[in-house]
């Protein structure tokens, strides 16, 4: 087992045994001493709207595209209900866990009220089999977002699903939408996602085998200073070129998947949106998979990227686009006449998920034909490399308070961690409300880790607002974040795999302050 480019690169840290897996087990008191938020009802204010609706988590067995799967999901379609509402309505969302185990759901991206954040031993008690929950909470950006449990490994099953606020304000200057869900899927193929973690954390190395990717490049495609082109920073460049089977940011995953999805659909079986020529389409694009970049391109098109994770950007051409997991992209094109394939190119790794847009006659290409096209072998767009629009930049203020979150971990025995401890191990980072605060994500090792704050969005050095975004192998970035939320909240890695290995802190407001 090759572990030379994910041994441990910070401080010599070894974390073993138990503990590890505190990370989202789904278990109360994850962090000693916080007190959950209180689950107090809302009334709707007069005039207001309210968006109510009951997602019912189950077992079930889901049709691909072909491959029938034995999976959890809400309801029985993949991804799950679409959960729509506009800018300032209260949200009444009723959870009925009909699943075998413990489950929340978390409203990904959203700047929510603590009580309804989903994460549980931090904001509420798991949700029992055979219980119901109530998440109330007014939805307050518009943007394109999603939801998923936040216990154990769940998000790689079939619970997810997109949940889109729109803006009332917004003049809407297309004439479709397209919403996309992109993923990697493994469960139901004679193994599950937790069986995978089993593995991964276990203490047998006879690595390869049943789904993981344990050690498939070597030490000599990465120096420790990332000078090469496996994991160089090549930002205020506007891209990086993807190249025939390289990854730009290091080794991007963990695991081996059989599937990749988008909508729901393996790549013989695409989902394909009917348009006419002429037609303005605006896509968004979410990124819902556990352990996988993808690069995204419409052939014969250019992508025009208007928002990142909800806030508008500077309105920026591409062919292509990484994405990573758990991140959202809005982008608009101008279709032409005939069939073309939406490709999602998995970083590092063999496959492709495909969907397809039809204006007229034409034949859609093999999956593998489409994995080859023009868009995916030049430049592609790094999100963290847009800029925002005027309306989405934070205000300018002082910095009041500096925090740092280091990113570490090691491949066998697999764990990761925060701040040289794993989840339920490692101290809360405490802030005080009103601050400017500046977060430096350090990652101190040879993996690309998708970083996610709850509650919140920062400010990278750019301006650019975000909650989620890749952090490249010995890479270290300051964002900035108005601590105008008060509560328990959660920051991690969400290649879920790491994350629930441990790589997860919480980030907490000092109300002694």
């Amino acid at each position: 087992m090759d572990l030379s480019r994910r041994t441990l690169l910070f401080g010599g840290l070894a974390i073993a045994g138990g503990g590890v897996l505190a990370a989202c087990s789904g278990k109360s008191g994850g962090t000693s001493g916080l007190v959950l938020p209180s689950q107090s009802p809302l009334s709707p204010s007069p005039g207001q709207n309210v968006v109510s609706k009951t997602l019912t988590a189950r077992p079930t067995t889901l049709d691909l595209g072909g491959p029938k799967v034995a999976t959890w999901a809400y309801g029985d379609t993949l991804p799950g209900p679409v959960v729509r509402a506009t800018a300032g309505d209260l949200l009444r969302i009723t959870l009925d866990n009909q699943l075998p185990t413990d489950t929340t759901i978390h409203w990904h991206g959203v700047a929510l009220r603590n009580a309804a954040d989903g994460v549980p031993g931090l904001t509420q008690d798991p949700v029992a089999s055979g219980k119901r929950f109530v998440y109330e909470f007014i939805a307050p950006d518009p943007g394109t977002y999603f939801y998923h449990p936040h216990v154990g490994v769940q998000l790689d099953r079939g619970l997810y699903a997109p949940l889109v606020i729109d803006d009332p304000n917004e003049p809407g200057d297309y004439d479709a939408e397209w919403i996309v869900v992109l993923d990697d899927w493994l469960d139901g193929t004679g193994t599950t996602p937790d069986d995978v973690l089993a593995k991964l954390t276990g203490s047998s190395s006879s690595g390869g085998m049943g789904g993981m990717d344990m050690g498939s490049h070597s030490s000599g495609d990465m120096d420790m200073g990332g000078s090469s082109s496996g994991g160089m920073d090549m930002s205020g460049m506007g891209g990086m070129s993807m190249g025939a089977g390289d990854s730009p940011f290091g080794d991007a995953g963990d695991v081996t998947y059989p599937y990749f999805l988008l909508n729901g659909r393996v790549n013989t079986a695409p989902d394909t949106l009917a348009a006419k020529p002429g037609q303005r389409v605006r896509i968004r694009l979410i990124n819902a998979a556990a352990d996988t970049i993808f690069a995204v391109a419409l052939a014969d098109h250019r992508l025009a990227i208007t928002h990142t994770d909800g806030y508008a950007v500077k309105i920026q051409g591409a062919g292509a686009l990484y994405i990573g997991m758990g991140e959202r992209y809005d982008v608009v094109v101008t279709l032409k006449d005939g069939v073309y394939p939406l490709v999602a190119k998995p970083v590092g790794k063999e496959g492709v998920a495909l969907g397809a847009i039809r204006t007229g006659a034409g034949t859609l290409p093999t999956p593998d034909r489409a994995a080859a096209i023009p868009e995916l072998t030049g430049l592609v767009m790094l999100g963290s490399d847009l800029f925002p629009a005027e309306s989405s930049r934070l205000p300018v203020k002082d910095v009041g308070q500096n925090v740092t979150l280091t990113l570490s971990g090691q491949m066998s025995p697999y764990a990761w961690a925060i701040n040289g401890a794993p989840y339920g191990k490692n101290k809360p980072v405490t802030i005080a409300a009103g601050n400017r605060v500046s977060v430096a994500l350090n990652n101190m090792t040879m993996m690309t880790h998708p970083m996610h704050l709850h509650g919140h969005t920062f400010a990278l050095p750019n301006g650019l607002r975000k909650d989620t975004v890749l952090i490249k192998p010995m890479q270290n970035l300051a964002v900035q974040l108005e601590a105008d939320n008060p509560g328990n909240w959660m920051a991690h890695c969400h290649n879920i795999y790491h994350a629930e290995a441990g790589m997860m802190a919480a980030l907490v407001y000092d109300k002694a302050r």
